[in-house]
């Protein structure tokens, strides 16, 4: 059987390799080349089980199919594929740019108001968002994907659940064409996952707990597989959003004493939570070997359920790279939270490294939650901005925080309101959080100031 395995696994590779030149990385037999020699050889180490690291083409510890998969990739691409990025990342996350852009354009086009777009803090017109982040030091952006948003309600739809599959293709192009790196955001959901819910998408609510985890691993790696095709690989991928209670609790409508909830001091459900990152994580490896896996947790005031949380991963043996943290002063208190939060993740688990992956702070008007730091931070473009100083200067000091995403920084509803408001608007509730002002199209202090992260 094993022989018959090889063969075929041979055979299919062979009918797909097209070069010989290739970087040294995949090298497997030591010949000088990398060609479908090396795919044998290393399809000859998988299957008897051995485990020398010269057969760790994707450079993740270990030999198996991925390595496979990253060895293929070199073949096809004729030795072209660069090294994944290890350096600081900083940016935002920007999923509604596509819809901003598409209201813009009808504003002007239809409506003739030649005030809707993106201004720089001069009140210079800014012809393409992604490409202009760029030159202001951003390198990276992300973007969220839902399973099916048209099953999310108004409410939701109208503040901004819209990215299905087709629309997150486009934004990774632009993303990965301006040369900065991508953050792909699964919620697996339909609609928001974050603390307070993780419902599991309709199409999947009828499955049990070993289909909804075979469905996982399908999903994550078909929609990596269009997002590769479509010029989109993610670099950074996050296997489920604001996860620290754990995903795919159930469908909506399902009773509180139901939900497969993940409880600190409770083991029920963590196996259950944890074979569902298992099988996300495995299609991440098979389909993008060198993207870092990122598992994100919001628990930073409540430092006691964020180390449960990465304990758990850590005695499951859940294979990731990357803790991603959310950090809102308005919901997680004083920067001193922080830091308490990344002391206690920098000495526990020194083999990882972190990344705020959502940040914010309003430029107007309060954002309602469990701290009022206005006294610190005024709510001011200035105080934005100071904010935004004062938080990567808290950063700076930790070696393994490697990356800061403002969340939404997007949001302009600037030249889209008024007698036209119902026709043009974007979104139904204005974050003033964002780093474009809404009242004048212009671009905030704080913008400028994120590039300081990785200087």
């Amino acid at each position: 059987m094993k022989g018959s395995i090889r063969q075929f696994l041979c055979l299919a590779l062979t009918l797909t390799a097209l070069s010989a030149n290739a970087a040294s990385r995949g090298d497997v037999n030591g010949d000088g080349e990398v060609n479908i020699g090396d795919v044998t050889y290393l399809i000859d180490m998988i299957l008897d089980g051995n485990e020398d690291l010269k057969g760790d083409v994707n450079g993740d510890g270990e030999v198996n199919i991925a390595d496979v998969t990253a060895a293929i990739d070199i073949i096809l691409n004729g030795g072209s594929e660069e090294e994944p990025y290890d350096g600081p990342v900083v940016g935002g996350d920007i999923s509604m740019l596509t819809k901003y852009e598409a209201h813009q354009l009808m504003a002007q086009q239809q409506y003739h108001i030649n005030s809707a777009h993106y201004y720089d803090m001069n009140g210079r017109v800014i012809d393409d968002v992604i490409t202009w982040a760029k030159q202001q030091g951003w390198n990276a952006a992300r973007v969220r994907l839902f399973v099916n948003p048209a099953n999310a309600s108004a409410t939701d739809k109208g503040q901004g659940v819209i990215q299905n599959l087709d629309t997150v293709k486009v934004l990774g192009r632009r993303i990965k064409e301006a040369g900065m790196q991508f953050m792909l955001d699964f919620h697996y959901s339909d609609s928001w996952a974050d603390p307070v819910k993780q419902y599991t998408p309709a199409e999947w609510a009828g499955l049990n707990d070993e289909e909804v985890t075979v469905k996982i691993y399908e999903y994550t790696r078909d929609c990596l597989r269009a997002l590769k095709d479509a010029g989109a690989k993610p670099d950074y991928i996050q296997t489920g959003n604001e996860i620290s209670y754990g995903m795919l609790w159930g469908p909506v409508g399902t009773s509180a004493s139901n939900l497969k909830k993940c409880y600190s001091g409770d083991e029920t459900n963590w196996l259950r939570f944890t074979n569902l990152l298992k099988a996300a994580g495995r299609a991440c490896r098979e389909e993008c070997p060198n993207a870092k896996i990122i598992l994100h947790t919001e628990r930073v005031a409540k430092p006691n359920i964020m180390l449960n949380f990465y304990n758990q991963m850590r005695s499951k043996g859940v294979d990731y790279d990357i803790i991603g943290l959310s950090y809102y002063p308005y919901y997680h208190g004083a920067l001193s939270n922080l830091a308490n939060a990344l002391n206690n993740l920098t000495n526990s688990y020194q083999d990882k490294d972190i990344m705020i992956v959502e940040t914010g702070y309003s430029y107007h008007y309060a954002i309602s939650g469990d701290y009022d730091l206005t006294s610190t931070w005024p709510l001011t473009a200035e105080g934005q901005r100071q904010f935004t100083a004062d938080l990567i200067a808290r950063l700076k000091p930790y070696s393994k925080v490697k990356g800061l995403f403002w969340w939404f920084p997007e949001a302009n509803e600037y030249g889209l309101g008024g007698s036209y408001w119902n026709t043009l608007h974007v979104n139904d509730a204005w974050y003033n959080a964002g780093l474009w002002n809404h009242e004048t199209g212009r671009a905030t202090p704080a913008l400028y100031e994120l590039k300081s992260f990785v200087e």
